[in-house]
């Protein structure tokens, strides 16, 4: 990439960077915004910045966001809270997410996507995490419950690491490993479920163990600690593939196991994934604009606009309603909690690594479909993020004190900025 390139995305940042707290609560959001404005500067209309989809540099920076989002995200779930008053998202995560795969896989089938089971299971796993960073207004808006807003970003902050195994499996029984051997793809499968996690605590808990001693004796300084912190989600990672596990199951358990044995010494990796972290996610999605979603243009059709439009809609929306049925919620919320189930950053990047790492016959379409469904995420959910948020607002009001309402104890996670109006 030129001069001129470089120049333009960083002056496009400071310039967002400017506003951000203007734009905060209305529709126009940094996905929105970054998605759009790689577009513009990409090779696709102005070409100043030439992004190419098969650019080593995008592999890696897409590498490193994923490893640092899912090890964040992870460290930053209290297990005791999310035990004690989370209810609704946990309901979401273990009977809502699982059938929305199901969902997602029965209408890849329905439709002639010419997908087989396998491919049709890989996308609906692909694009069952949600990204709470496209509806910000909704996790931001005082307009909404705080009970509400919680359930939104724990089920964002959770679901993508609880995705990650079916998108492996999926991929493997996809791929062509399963036509060599059965023995072999299986063994590699389980090597991958299996060492992964193994890794991600060993890594975790040696790591707090480790922080816990240096800190006690004085042996280190707090921007060091901090350091050392990240150089566990790597250390975690790289120590599975090692293996033979997968590196971002283990980079999520690592960050899992870490942050529930020193919860205080999490206060530097909060920082940054709300700063450093939130750059590359925004850069991913610049890349996103820039680079792959220029490459999708030619390539889709209606009935891909068709799963798009199913997937953000009645794939997400009934099985939430399943999963919500008995929880003594309104109807408005379950609709609102259906609906706000933006695609994201976990789609695309398991849409890069998945299908980069597994030759399967219908990755191309895959990858076009999931692109285009995150696509249309971006401008649908952050159009209506602050509208149906007030208009939400107004049912509950009317409806009067009900589960919604209720205190809840709060969960850092992405996206923890305080509420405004």
């Amino acid at each position: 990439m030129n001069s001129l390139g470089f120049a333009a995305i960083a002056a496009g940042i400071i310039l967002y960077a400017l506003f951000a707290k203007r734009l905060e609560t209305t529709v126009i959001t940094p996905p929105l915004v970054f998605a759009v404005f790689g577009l513009v500067v990409g090779e696709s209309v102005l070409g100043w910045a030439d992004l190419s989809f098969e650019n080593h540099f995008i592999h890696g920076l897409a590498e490193i966001t994923l490893i640092l989002v899912l090890f964040s995200d992870a460290a930053r779930i209290d297990l005791s809270l999310l035990r004690k008053d989370h209810n609704l998202p946990l309901r979401m995560l273990v009977i809502g997410m699982p059938l929305i795969i199901i969902f997602g896989t029965v209408a890849a089938l329905a439709l002639p996507l010419g997908f087989n089971l396998w491919e049709a299971a890989l996308l609906a796993a692909i694009l069952a995490p949600t990204d709470a960073a496209l509806g910000q207004s909704v996790v931001l808006s005082r307009f909404v419950p705080a009970r509400i807003r919680q359930t939104l970003n724990v089920e964002s902050g959770l679901n993508d690491g609880i995705a990650l195994p079916f998108v492996l499996i999926f991929a493997f029984l996809a791929g062509p490993m399963q036509t060599e051997s059965g023995h072999n793809w299986l063994i590699f499968g389980a090597k991958q479920i299996i060492f992964g996690p193994l890794a991600g605590v060993v890594v975790g808990m040696a790591g707090a163990w480790l922080l816990d001693l240096a800190a006690k004796k004085e042996w280190t300084t707090a921007s060091y600690e901090g350091a050392a912190i990240l150089g566990l989600a790597f250390l975690a990672y790289s120590a599975a593939e090692l293996i033979g596990g997968n590196g971002f199951i283990a980079a999520f358990v690592s960050g899992l196991v870490f942050g529930n044995f020193v919860r205080g010494r999490c206060g530097f990796l909060f920082e940054f994934a709300e700063a450093e972290g939130n750059f590359l996610v925004l850069l991913t999605f610049l890349i996103f604009g820039a680079a792959i979603l220029p490459s999708a243009f030619g390539s889709f059709d209606l009935v891909m606009l068709v799963y798009a439009v199913l997937s953000l809609t009645v794939i997400r929306m009934i099985p939430i309603a399943i999963a919500l049925a008995g929880s003594g919620v309104s109807s408005p919320t379950v609709l609102f909690l259906g609906w706000f189930g933006p695609r994201g950053l976990a789609s695309i990047l398991f849409a890069l690594f998945v299908l980069e790492e597994v030759a399967i016959p219908g990755g191309e379409d895959i990858a076009v479909t999931t692109i285009l469904t995150v696509a249309l995420s971006i401008v649908l959910h952050g159009l209506t993020a602050a509208p149906l948020s007030r208009i939400y607002a107004d049912c509950i009001e009317c409806a009067g004190p009900s589960e919604e309402t209720e205190p809840v104890s709060e969960m850092p996670l992405r996206g923890r900025a305080q509420p405004t109006a």
